[in-house]
């Protein structure tokens, strides 16, 4: 069990109270709800840092995305650069052959 916590569910489960006079012993009784207080307010604390974390993570991932959604766009519009060129690569080497073959007859 983490140091932090001074009760584990045993132990609140199996709490034992010696009975007085009057019944439970108020003292007795006192300090284990101190334990218990003491305890709760441990896990509020734990459980609003986690919240935190997952806060400041969902908004690195929310970022992250938003940055692979530009990388992406980015990458079909090279990807898309590089089409056009090879194609109009393709068109000037057909019309090359194409004048080639025009001026060679034209002779």
């Amino acid at each position: 069990m983490d140091k932090r916590f001074k009760l584990s569910v045993e132990d609140v489960l199996n709490k034992q109270f010696n009975i007085d006079f009057k019944g439970y012993s108020s003292r007795e009784v006192d300090e284990f709800l101190d334990l218990v207080i003491s305890d709760y307010q441990e896990y509020d604390k734990i459980i609003n840092d986690l919240g935190n974390h997952l806060q400041e993570y969902e908004r690195q991932i929310t970022s992250m995305r938003a940055k692979l959604v530009e990388l992406e766009g980015k990458q079909d519009l090279e990807c898309e650069k590089k089409e056009l060129i090879g194609d109009n690569i393709d068109i000037l080497k057909r019309l090359t052959r194409l004048e080639n073959e025009v001026f060679r007859k034209e002779k």
